[in-house]
């Protein structure tokens, strides 16, 4: 039977907007994402899934409910232990490639491993070998300036990949990108999940993207339910 990588159970999150009543984003969400599992998050505009994924991310505490990463409740854990587990085991993509504009695609995905710990010559490596696998070899020295939308997101990608996380978390990877490409990035996110059974949850509105992917689920009026 494959590990469980993320469960969410009875996740609960609401904001307090400075008057007696508060704003409920999300009530009693359950989710379980099986090793290896692709899991597509449907939601429209502003239904939560961005604060869906950073709870499941660790980047935001849940009102109520319960986060566990392979296994572990990382609900009450230290700031310390829930910061080693995100830099870890849980890679990050957004909408917008948030890459380091002075830097080249080769030393934006070698950055984070020196953060983890590796030596500059492994991270290199490890860096080199996954833009090559994404078709990037011809760009590593290029700054993000001189890239296009579609290859600032696949470097964007192996940064995420850089530290051989277990789960990727995705908000509208390929938001900012026209159809063609948007479906040439997919693609390549696909195909390193598969290489590498890699879990992933990827929030879209393209119903097209979602159908490729193992399972899908919708997030409306704070709930979530098989889509």
């Amino acid at each position: 039977m494959n590990e469980s990588v993320l469960q969410l159970r009875g996740l609960a999150k609401s904001y307090n907007t400075g008057t007696s009543a508060e704003v409920e984003i999300l009530r009693g969400v359950d989710l379980t994402v099986e090793e290896g599992e692709v899991v597509a998050l449907v939601a429209p505009s502003g239904a939560g899934k961005s604060t869906l994924l950073h709870i499941a991310g660790l980047l935001d505490m849940p009102s109520a409910g319960q986060v566990h990463i392979g296994g572990i409740d990382m609900t009450g854990q230290s700031d310390r232990r829930r910061t080693l587990m995100r830099r870890q085991d849980i890679g990050f993509v957004y909408q917008f490639h948030h890459l380091l504009p002075e830097f080249t695609a080769l030393e934006n995905v070698t950055l984070p491993q020196l953060a983890n710990g590796v030596g500059a010559q492994a991270a290199q490596t490890q860096a080199r070998q996954l833009l090559e696998t994404v078709g990037l070899a011809h760009r590593v020295h290029h700054r993000p300036a001189a890239l296009s939308g579609g290859e600032q997101q696949r470097v964007a990608f192996c940064r995420a990949m850089a530290n051989g996380p277990r789960l990727l978390l995705a908000d509208e990877p390929t938001g900012n990108l026209d159809p063609e490409t948007s479906d040439q990035v997919f693609g390549t996110l696909l195909r390193l999940a598969r290489q590498t059974g890699l879990s992933a949850v990827i929030a879209t509105h393209n119903l097209d993207l979602a159908e490729r992917m193992d399972r899908q689920v919708r997030l409306e009026a704070g709930r979530l339910e098989a889509a």
